[in-house]
């Protein structure tokens, strides 16, 4: 059982982020690329690496919360 919650938890998370990140960086992208500040691919570039970056970075702030 306690497999299951955790496999469960593991794919309800990387859900979340699959569709959080999926529309903030179009929001993101869409002010570069509409100004032609950049070129698509360049602001597809930059923001899949910082959706990254972000992901790496993250667990140091939910690390500082969970001691509250």
């Amino acid at each position: 059982m306690d497999t299951f919650a955790l496999v469960l938890t593991i794919g309800v998370a990387l859900f979340f982020t699959y569709t959080n990140g999926f529309h903030d960086s179009a929001n993101a992208i869409a002010t570069s690329v509409s100004t032609r500040a950049l070129t698509p691919r360049a602001a597809l570039a930059m923001a899949a690496v910082m959706n990254l970056a972000g992901a790496f970075m993250g667990s140091g702030v939910a690390k500082t919360v969970s001691e509250g």
